[in-house]
């Protein structure tokens, strides 16, 4: 698929998340249109349900908008940010210009859960940075990741490293879907990434439809699951 079709076909950037957690449950999600939900779903819709209220209020001088929709045509990337703050670059600017160089933004993504870093959390949330930056043609140093059980804020720096990892793993998330569009063109059967089974497998939404216990299993079960379903 060319560049422009990208742009024409933006993929979500939750994806992102579950593209570096596990290739399968992306490709169930985005090509197989497999949702669920248990009870840590559950938990973040909760966590979500006020950022998820599009608007705005100021706390302590910086100005929160919430559920703020944001896109990059060059990466081919739409969703929305839980939060981005806004926040002047420096004490005598009181400008509202988001594409003012006297304004910082700052995105910050909630999750259930205690504070820990996981880099598909990071990627996520710079990817965010990267279609604020295309929209408002400005630079975005860090943002940070709310964790709701704890009650902690975990600051997170845009280096060069994470945003290449961001990068990449958006090029990879791509070549998984035209994988799956190629496949269709031929009228051919896709074939899901490989599952492989982890005890956090069992805690995931997409456990029942996945059956990583079974699909990871030795190739005579894999033939065999593959006859019942021909029939």
């Amino acid at each position: 698929m060319s560049e422009a079709g990208q742009r024409d076909d933006p993929l979500p950037l939750s994806l992102i998340n579950d593209f570096l957690y596990c290739q399968r449950r992306a490709a169930l999600k985005v090509v197989e249109g497999v949702r669920g939900e248990n009870v840590h779903t559950a938990r973040g819709d909760v966590v979500h349900e006020h950022t998820d209220l599009a608007g705005y209020e100021v706390v302590k001088g910086v100005k929160l908008l919430r559920a703020l929709p944001v896109w990059s045509e060059r990466l081919g990337l739409n969703g929305k940010c839980d939060i981005v703050e806004v926040r002047a670059a420096n004490l005598k600017s009181e400008s509202s210009d988001l594409r003012s160089a006297a304004v910082e933004l700052r995105p910050v993504e909630f999750k259930a859960g205690k504070r820990r870093q996981w880099d598909n959390d990071d990627a996520q949330l710079c990817a965010q940075a990267l279609c604020l930056e295309e929209m408002f043609q400005t630079k975005i140093e860090r943002g940070a990741v709310f964790h709701a059980d704890s009650r902690r804020r975990r600051e997170v720096e845009f280096t060069a490293e994470l945003r290449a990892a961001t990068e990449k793993a958006v090029a990879g998330l791509r070549a998984l879907v035209e994988e799956f569009e190629i496949s269709d063109l031929r009228s051919e059967i896709p074939r899901l990434p490989a599952a492989v089974f982890r005890p956090a497998c069992e805690q995931c939404s997409l456990f029942e439809a996945c059956l990583p216990k079974v699909t990871s299993g030795p190739a005579v079960v894999e033939r065999a699951a593959k006859e019942l379903f021909q029939i």
